[in-house]
């Protein structure tokens, strides 16, 4: 339990991973995390491709062994006890792995049966779920029928058939467009709400903002910072951002000049970014010393921002 008496779910300290690739190197993916995730909270890793989100991510989930360090999961060692573990985990993967030749209710159905439940409980589960995922009419339609937001809610409302302590999920939205993302953060809100813990991997700002109560944010299989999503942006950021756009390579004539305008500037290969607790002042500021970008918009500070401030590099990148 934690000082405040919340139930601690996960707990991480020193936790490696190591592998060794071809011709003998060995690499470092998970360098030393230190993590702790609460009951009822929904918990992120915010990094880019590579940083060690997703490593860590089966470590928790029991499917790879961690290389050294500490790691309790519901209060076991996934080294001894991980089909006890998995028992009571859900996890939903990076890429859908549904089965494409059955219906939507066939899928749900059968991974029920799975866990060993009676075929009554299978059957009202899978009706359950259909409807948890807006797949009411889509129920007896094969899985290869499906859009990819209709297959991504069906792979987490699959995750759900054992009703899991802990949700895991992988890069949940990566490849989906703005509305089906939307109604997935719908779908992963009312479970938060019914108490189930998230834990989630991300590259997305405004996902992890959305989402998440806390979050760490990873790079080169390191944590950089934590905190909830206010609180890394009122540490490493400012207010507001004043975003000028250049043709590529002609933003480095005003540097120097908008240097002197803001506390912060950052360069992009076809931005600078001030950072400034006035944007529109700043932004009088820009016009008034003659920097001519191509567009110019005032936009609040983002966690995209904080991990450009951490590593100096976009999430993107």
């Amino acid at each position: 339990m934690t000082a405040e008496g919340v139930e601690t779910i996960i707990a991480a300290r020193g936790l490696t991973k190591s592998f060794r690739v071809k011709g003998g190197e060995t690499v470092h993916a998970v360098r030393g995390v230190d993590v702790t995730v609460c009951r009822g909270e929904a918990f992120g890793f915010l990094g880019p491709n590579g940083a060690g989100k997703s490593t860590t991510m089966r470590m928790v989930a029991c499917t790879s062994p961690r290389t050294g360090g500490e790691l309790t999961i519901l209060g076991r060692d996934p080294d001894t006890d991980g089909v006890a573990i998995r028992d009571r985990l859900g996890v939903v993967p990076q890429q859908d792995n549904l089965d494409e030749d059955l219906t939507v209710r066939e899928n749900l159905y059968i991974y029920a049966r799975y866990f060993g439940y009676p075929r009554a409980y299978c059957r009202a589960k899978a009706a359950e779920l259909v409807e948890f995922a807006q797949l009411t009419d889509k129920a007896e339609a094969r899985v290869s029928q499906l859009s990819g937001g209709m297959q991504r809610r069906l792979t987490i409302a699959r995750a759900l058939v054992n009703d899991p302590d802990v949700l895991l999920l992988d890069e949940p939205t990566t490849g989906l467009d703005p509305q089906a993302r939307h109604v997935l953060w719908d779908r992963l809100f009312r479970l938060k709400q019914s108490g189930v813990t998230l834990v989630l991997t991300t590259h997305y700002m405004d996902e992890a903002e959305q989402l998440c109560d806390r979050l760490v944010v990873m790079d080169g299989g390191l944590i950089a910072a934590e905190g909830s999503p206010a609180e890394l942006i009122a540490q490493y950021s400012t207010r507001e951002v004043v975003e000028l756009r250049f043709t590529p390579g002609e933003q480095a004539a005003a540097e120097d000049a908008a240097a002197a305008l803001a506390a912060r500037v950052e360069v992009l290969p076809d931005r600078l970014l001030l950072y400034t607790d006035d944007g529109d002042e700043t932004l009088a500021a820009v016009t008034a010393a003659g920097i001519a970008p191509l567009s110019a918009l005032v936009r609040r500070s983002t966690l995209e921002d904080v991990f450009l401030r951490l590593t100096g590099r976009s999430l993107v990148d």
